[in-house]
Formats: structure tokens, sequence, C-alpha cells
């Protein structure tokens, strides 16, 4: 009796599919249970060609009535491929084929007019089944092999931008903290969670597909056997004509097929690859249990966050979600929403650059540039006052604080309230006797060179009607913050035209009635109307 191989495992990979649970990316491959079921398809295919072979030699054998009884032999000689698929003991497939090893050494002689018989009932059986198991296999690369590479991809995201954070909280210190509002830590951190969560439900959708194949592929398996039996059934019955001996030979293998219970392959596989294959009743992974490198590293952490009000240009205030981080920022975003989009800030406030008003109420200004976009939306952007309003006036105090320990100067102006225009048919008389010994002050950043806010005394002076008007020292002239016609001391008229008022120290003002830093002559000449 000829000797053959053992079967043995070939380049079946041995890591689990799914790595922790608490791993943020799972370092093995995510198609190792997928590899392995597409495996055992490509097992039970090779079986099929096997059983075809052996079909197709017995019907040459019974032709030629030679010695094809060794051809035979050398179909079954070789281990089957993937062989450690099958249970090695008696009553498997692996039993099945040394059965007809055993059987086929023994074989002397066959019948030519069984050729016939073999080739036109028994072998489509096996045919048809060998491309059943192919579509079987191609229905799964096409479906659970591409979903698997949409896991893999998300994998890849996550990762690169777990990598980023990791590279900007590394600078963070040695830079001292600066850095852009793209790659602000916190800004990285927010945008990690949202790719961990796009490829959780990648992962989860790949994970329940794969359960169903899983569960799916036993009937499957159930029902290649059963073609088994019935084909090698068919086989015996036409063999049955042929010598007592063959009869006896063909017997035993129909016999040895008809004992091979249907689980015991699949159940024996379980057995052996359990810590492969995924268990259905593990739960599935969730966000809450998720951890990354630097997800608690203190540049992530925000100094303080919350819902605050920021009046627009042409609408009244609008709740956002604002956020100081360790960096500098002040982060505006529409909600505290990490998953639902990728959260990208509204507007980045670098506050060491920006002047902070005193607190009014539930109110504060700050004025500096956006810093959000790329580098020539930054370039171009222009300084702007924004009028922030907090839900209780010790919120306000709270974000004042905090801003206040981050920006590089603070006045003690107020923001400005939406006040109704006066008419310009008339004007109050001017008392300039209160502004004799004023003047108006500005604070400048030592540091960044941004402009202060110049803060003033809101109390009314005494023999004076009205009140001067926060204003920003811009380098060329002081522009109130005060709605026009509010608080701003104007002249007098006369008959001639606009009487002059007195010096105001070093400061002189126009024809219309604005002062302005460079020295001008109190000579006003009247105004033509």
């Amino acid at each position: 009796m000829a000797s053959h191989n053992p079967a043995t495992r070939t380049n079946t990979a041995s890591t689990s599919g799914y790595g922790s649970d608490d791993d943020a990316v799972p370092g093995g491959d995510p198609g190792t249970s997928l590899g392995l079921l597409q495996e055992r398809l490509s097992a039970y295919k090779h079986m099929c060609a096997y059983l075809e072979d052996y079909v197709k030699a017995v019907a040459k054998d019974q032709k030629s009535q030679s010695k094809d009884s060794e051809k035979i032999l050398k179909t079954l000689n070789h281990p089957l491929k993937e062989g450690h698929h099958f249970n090695q003991e008696l009553g498997g497939i692996a039993g099945l084929f040394e059965n007809l090893r055993a059987n086929t050494q023994a074989q002397s002689q066959l019948y030519a007019e069984t050729e016939q018989n073999l080739e036109k009932s028994v072998l489509p059986i096996f045919e048809r089944l060998h491309k059943e198991v192919k579509a079987k296999n191609k229905e799964l690369s096409s479906g659970a092999g591409k979903q698997s590479k949409a896991v893999e991809h998300a994998r890849n995201a996550s990762q690169k931008h777990i990598e980023l954070l990791g590279q900007y909280t590394a600078t963070f210190d040695s830079a001292g903290g600066r850095t852009t509002a793209a790659n602000d830590p916190y800004v990285l951190q927010r945008g990690a969670w949202y790719r961990l969560n796009k490829q959780l439900a990648e992962e989860n959708n790949h994970r329940s597909d794969l359960i169903n194949i899983q569960n799916n592929f036993q009937a499957f398996e159930n029902h290649i056997i059963a073609t088994v039996q019935s084909g090698m059934t068919t086989f015996n019955q036409y063999m049955a004509s042929s010598l007592d001996r063959s009869k006896a030979m063909y017997g035993d293998i129909a016999h040895t097929v008809s004992n091979i219970d249907q689980n015991v392959e699949w159940n024996g596989f379980l057995k052996r690859n359990g810590h492969i294959m995924i268990s259905p009743n593990a739960p599935p992974r969730s966000i809450d249990s998720m951890s990354f490198p630097n997800m608690n590293h203190r540049a992530t952490k925000a100094l303080i966050e919350g819902s605050l009000e920021r009046k627009g240009k042409l609408s009244g205030y609008k709740v956002g979600y604002y956020a100081v981080t360790p960096a500098g920022y002040l982060h505006e975003y529409k909600d505290n929403d990490n998953f639902r989009a990728d959260p990208e800030p509204e507007h980045s406030l670098y506050l060491p650059d920006c002047v902070i008003g005193a607190v009014d109420g539930q109110k504060f200004a700050l004025k500096g540039k956006d810093s959000s976009g790329n580098k020539l939306v930054q370039k171009m952007s222009m300084s702007t006052e924004y009028h922030y309003k907090a839900h209780t006036p010790q919120d306000a105090q709270q974000w004042y604080n905090v801003i206040q320990s981050v920006c590089s100067g603070t006045t003690n102006s107020l923001p400005s309230s939406p006040v109704s225009q006066q008419s310009s048919a008339t004007y109050p008389p001017i008392d300039t006797a209160g502004h004799q010994q004023s003047g108006i002050t500005s604070t400048m950043s030592p540091q960044h060179g941004q402009p202060g806010m110049a803060g003033h005394d809101m109390a009314h002076q005494p023999g004076s009607a009205t009140t001067t008007s926060p204003t920003y020292n811009t380098g060329e002239a002081q522009h109130s913050l005060a709605p026009q016609g509010q608080g701003q001391a104007l002249p007098d008229r006369t008959a001639g035209g606009l009487q002059a008022p007195q010096n105001q120290g070093n400061l002189a003002r126009t024809p219309s009635g604005s002062y302005h830093v460079a020295p001008m002559t109190n000579e006003l000449e009247p105004r033509k109307y």
C-alpha cells in the first residue's frame, strides 16, 4: 500500500480578527476571520475537485481495464489541501478519503460499460457542487471582503489622526504651547473621537455580517455533505453492476460517507478554531470603552468650556459652544457633539493677541483676529470686536477671569448695548467744562502689539449731561464703541455754524465733532448746509 503524507496546515494566519476591546486600533488583521472561512471554502472546493478527478479516473479505468487502479490512487495520494480543516479521525471528510485510498488500492478491474453512466450521472453532481462552492467563495469576497477593506481604511484613518495628535502634544511643551488652530491638541483630540466612532461603525457592521455568514455556513456545509452523499450513493448504484469485488469496495465507500455526521466537521472546526472565530455572544464594541494615547494630556483639557451667546454682525445673539484651551485659543463650535460630524471650530481667537473688555452683567467683549481657516485667510482677516453673553453674571465673570488670565492685556471697557440712534435734526448743547482736564487713554499689548481697549469712566461727570463711550485706539484714530448719537459730546450750534469746543488736552476736533490724536487747530470753518 502506498504511503501518503498527513494533512498539514498551510499558510493560515493565527492572529485574531479583533484585538482587545479597549484598544482604539486593534493590531490584528480584520479579515482574518473572513479569510479563515474563505480558506475553508477553498478546502471544500478542492475536495470537490478531488471527487471529480476520482470519478473521472474510475470511468477511465472501467474503459481501459488496465492498471488504472494505480492512477486512481495517485489522485488520492496527495494530502488534502487545507486538510487541517477536517477531523483526522474516522467519521469525517479525512476518514472518507482514507477509505477511498484503501479501497482503490485493492481495486483491480473495472468495467468499461460503466464509464458513460459515471460521466453522465455522477460526475455532474460534483461539478455542480464545485460551482456552488466557487460561487459561495465569490459571494464572500465581493460582500464581506469589500467591507473588510472599508474597516481597514477606517482603522488607518483613526491611527493616522491619533499619531498626529501624539506629534503635536509632544511638541506642545517644547514650543511653549504655541501651535496653529488646526493643530491644537484639543481640536485633534475631537477629530480622533470622530474617526474612532466611524471606525467602530464599520467594524460592528462588518462583525454583524461575519456572524450572519458563520450562522449560514453550517447550513451550507450540510448541503455540501448531503450533496457528496447523494453523488456517492449514485456512484454506488452504477458500480453495483460491476464485479462483486468492485461492488463490495464501493459499497464500503458509500457506507463510510453515509456514516458521516453532518455536524461533526463543523463542530470539530469550531472546537479547533474557537479562539479565532467571532463569538456571537460577545457584546459589540462601545465608544465608552475606547482609549488612545494622549487622550488625557493636559493640552487636551479645556481651561473652561460651555455654551455662550455671540452677537452676529446682522443678527442678534446666537448660542454656540466655546472652549478656552491651554494653547491659548478660544474656539467656537456649533455644539458639543463629537460624533455627528467632524468638529471643526467656527472661529478661533488666539487670546494672547486679543484684548478683553470689562464685564457688564452677563456680557463682555473681545477684540482680535480669527485664527481659523488657512494661512492666507488668517493673513487677510481683520481685527474684529466680538460681543459675548453668558447665561448668568456669575458665568460671565468666570469666563472673563479665565480669558483675562490668558490675554496679553485687559481694559475696563464694557460691551456696548444696542441703542437706537438719535435723530440728526437736533443736538443737545455740549458742556465742555467737564472735559477740560479729561483725556482718552488706551492700552497696547507689550508682547504682540495688538490694540488695547481704552477704559473710561462710565459715570456722569459733574455738570455734564453726557457720558463718554469705550473706544479702541487703532493707531490712527479713536473709534467709539457707542452707537452714533449716543454718549458722544457734540459741539454747540451757532448762527454761523458749529462753535469750537474748548481744548481737550492735546486733542482737537474736526468740524464733524470727532476727536483726533494728531494736534489740529481749533479754528473751525463755518459748516455749509
